[in-house]
Formats: C-alpha cells, sequence, structure tokens
C-alpha cells in the first residue's frame, strides 16, 4: 500500500511537473521581450509588399531585431487560404497578427477575440467588419490603418485631366467590399457633375481582360479605386485598354504605375510603419488595442504616370509628381 501511494504521487508530481512546461509552440515571452508576430497578406504586388515591410522596419526598429520573430505568409490572393494562414497564427498562439488587406482582416477577425490584430491596407473598417454605426475606432482587439485617400478629389481629377468625357466606366473587383464602396462614392460625386456612369465588376482576376475591354468600349475615361484583385492584373488591363486610348484613373499609385495616367495616393510603406509602431506599444504594453482609432495617411501625394500619359497626349497641370 505504501508503495501504491508513493507511486501515485509521483505520478502526481509529474503530471503538475508536465503542465508548468506545457504552453504555446510558438507564441512570444512579453516578459522576456521576446515576441512572434504572425503577418498574412491577402496577395503580392507593390503596394501591400511596401506595406509589408514598412510594418517589419518599425516593429525591429522598436524591439530591436533580436526580439522578434515574423511568421510571413501569402495568400495568394484567396480569401480561403488567408483563414488557413490565421487559425495556424492563432494555433501557434503568436502575440499579434498583422493583417495585410481586407480578406487577411476579415479571416483574422473570424479566427480570434483575444490576440491583437492590426489591420492594414484596409480601405473601410466599418464596411470590412459590417459595422453599421461605424465611428472609428473598432473596439475588441482590432485597430489598425487605412489606405483609404480622398475619393471626392479623385473623382475630380477625372474632370480635370479629361474633361471632354462624358461617360465614366468604375473597373473593380466585385468580391472586394471595400472597392464596391469606393466605387459609390466616386460614382456619387461624377453623376452631381454630369457624367454618366458605369459599373464594370469583374469577380476573379481571370475575367479582368474582358471586363476591361468592355469598359474601355464603353467610356471615355476608366476609375479604378484601390483593388487588390486589380493592382494584381494591370499589365492584363494595361495590354487591354492602352491600344483603345482611354485613360484610367487610378485609386493608388501601383496600379497608376501599372496601366494609369493619375493617382492620388499614399504612401504604403508608410502605412504600413506607423501599423508596425502601433504593433510596439500594444506590446510593449503602453496602449490598449481597443481604443485605438483606425489611423490614415494625412498627406495623400497626387502622381502622374508620365510614360502612358505621353502616349495618350495628356497635358498634367501643375501640382502632380511623377511616378
Amino acid at each position: 500500500m505504501k508503495k501504491f501511494i508513493a507511486l501515485i504521487l509521483c505520478l502526481m508530481l509529474c503530471a503538475v511537473s508536465f503542465a508548468g512546461c506545457g504552453g504555446s509552440e510558438t507564441g512570444g515571452d512579453a516578459e522576456g521581450g521576446t515576441y512572434t508576430i504572425g503577418i498574412c497578406q491577402l496577395v503580392t504586388h507593390e503596394a501591400l509588399d511596401a506595406a509589408t515591410q514598412g510594418f517589419k522596419d518599425a516593429v525591429i526598429e522598436g524591439l530591436g531585431e533580436e526580439n522578434v520573430e515574423f511568421l510571413e505568409q501569402n495568400a495568394a490572393g484567396e480569401n480561403n487560404t488567408c483563414t488557413t494562414i490565421v487559425n495556424d497564427f492563432v494555433s501557434k498562439n503568436v502575440d499579434l497578427i498583422m493583417a495585410n488587406a481586407t480578406g487577411a482582416l476579415q479571416a483574422a477577425a473570424n479566427a480570434t477575440v483575444d490576440i491583437p490584430i492590426l489591420g492594414t491596407s484596409v480601405t473601410e473598417y466599418g464596411v470590412a467588419l459590417e459595422i453599421s454605426d461605424f465611428t472609428g475606432t473598432v473596439g475588441g482587439n482590432i485597430s489598425g490603418t487605412s489606405d483609404l485617400a480622398p475619393l471626392e478629389e479623385q473623382a475630380q481629377m477625372v474632370v480635370d485631366l479629361v474633361p471632354e468625357a462624358k461617360t465614366v466606366a468604375m473597373l473593380y473587383c466585385s468580391a472586394e467590399p471595400n472597392s464596391a464602396y469606393q466605387v459609390a462614392v466616386v460614382k456619387e460625386c461624377l453623376e452631381s457633375k454630369g457624367l454618366e456612369v458605369k459599373d464594370f465588376a469583374f469577380s476573379a482576376s481571370s475575367d479582368v481582360a474582358q471586363v476591361a475591354e468592355a469598359a474601355a468600349a464603353a467610356a471615355d475615361v476608366i476609375y479604378i479605386p484601390t483593388d487588390n484583385t486589380a493592382a494584381s492584373c494591370t499589365e492584363t488591363i494595361n495590354n487591354v485598354v492602352l491600344p483603345t486610348k482611354t485613360p484610367i484613373i487610378a485609386g493608388e499609385a501601383g496600379i497608376c504605375s501599372g496601366c494609369g495616367i493619375a493617382t492620388l495616393s499614399i504612401s504604403y510603406y508608410e502605412l504600413g510603419k506607423k501599423t508596425g509602431e502601433m504593433a510596439v506599444e500594444i506590446l510593449k504594453g503602453n496602449a490598449d488595442i481597443s481604443t485605438m482609432p483606425i489611423e490614415y495617411d494625412p498627406n495623400p501625394v497626387k502622381k502622374y504616370n508620365k510614360t502612358i500619359c505621353d502616349e495618350l497626349g495628356i497635358t498634367i497641370p501643375e501640382g502632380y509628381e511623377a511616378l
């Protein structure tokens, strides 16, 4: 009986010891200053790549390269893959998730209410997260930065740069809710100026060429919002639209450099850097993510694509920077 009791006590002590050594496989040690950050980027293109790099640079600057591990994954444009990626981050109990673009943010928001989530390259958080009374702060475990540039000023660029235009085509991905939001705002602005506006939405990258061809045939000028699918297909769009001599006003610089004549755009690197600075404050315990409002770039810049403008014979007024 004594040997039996001793055996039981020994097993109990082993169990307690094992439990004490348990924990996350990858999660950071906040007390020791070591952190693990999961980065989920929706797709590869210039703008999102710049935001991710800015984020990493700011985090390394704030925490020290030796104190942070990045688990960086790219979903190749697939929202379902975003879900798989962030679920893996949650299973590894990372200290923070950076969600680059709307699809990544939505997947992260559905995956955890505990791990801090910072979005970037997301245009309108109220739309992305279906918050009907959004006032600028998401609350809970989510905050971040927005890539929204003044849409009314983008609409005015259509009038200023293509004054003879009577019909404008809205070219965007119907699967991206923030693209639809931008289109609705710009459409209202243009219609108030007496222009006819037509929607040309594609559902996937495989549809881009056909829809872009239809848009170019139906309109005098095309507007493309900040749209991740369009941004990854600028070469396709340019190959279809440029021969028709139809100018494109773009929502951001990456799309403009690939197929547009002008844009009112932000710096995605600086946007990512701001997101990284927010991450540092959260991880150091200096900020409560639930009270952090969404941050915006206060200094959008008018830029133009000299090569395409020259080919189309479009003269850009003062106040624009060449890409």
